[in-house]
């Protein structure tokens, strides 16, 4: 009874609830007894790092706000019982040229889905290796701390401690300031 053909489709949901979009969907799943129909739901979603507060802090961000991604056997009821559930507008779809209705929902390709669940893969295997490695002389610009918006010239990089040494003119003075990685962007 599991051995059905499981394409990926998109669905929709109201922006800044996919997270409870997918909870409830994958609670009705559960509830109804059709697991054997869907076999995963998941929300495509990246790690970013950001400076608050002097400290380095990483947090999820969604990769496209407002859908939510199914792998399932879509019989005509599944489809029914997910456009149902709170915080879900529909599927992605086709529009028809005659009616202008929506059509039955169209599944990705497996080459849109090699692509999205490579490019998901690949940003969990980075844990902060997508920081821009920097060169000696390079301008840069300050985003964080007390010298936020200064331009300065790269004199060091500190690969191993994630730091840079930055010489700014302050008050028409140079200053070598050390400063991580995430708090200077190149200019």
């Amino acid at each position: 009874m599991g051995d059905f053909e499981k394409k990926w489709y998109v669905v929709r949901a109201a922006g800044g609830k996919e997270k409870k979009a997918k909870e409830l969907i994958e609670n009705e799943i559960k509830v109804l007894g059709l697991g054997h129909l869907v076999s995963q739901v998941l929300i495509p979603t990246e790690k970013i790092y950001q400076v608050k507060n002097g400290k380095k802090v990483s947090s999820e961000r969604i990769l496209y706000p407002g859908y939510i991604m199914l792998e399932a056997h879509l019989t005509g009821e599944l489809q029914h019982i997910i456009r149902n559930v709170t915080h879900v507008s529909g599927f992605l779809t086709e529009k028809d040229s005659k009616d202008g209705k929506d059509k039955k929902p169209v599944p990705l390709r497996q080459a849109e889905v090699n692509k999205i669940l490579g490019q998901v893969d690949e940003l969990l295997g980075q844990e902060e290796e997508n920081v821009t490695p920097y060169i000696v002389g390079e301008a840069v610009k300050i985003i964080d701390g007390p010298f936020n918006g200064f331009d300065g010239t790269i004199e060091e990089v500190l690969q191993d401690k994630r730091k840079v040494k930055v010489v700014v003119k302050i008050f028409g003075r140079k200053t070598l300031l050390e400063l991580n990685f995430v708090q200077v962007v190149k200019e």
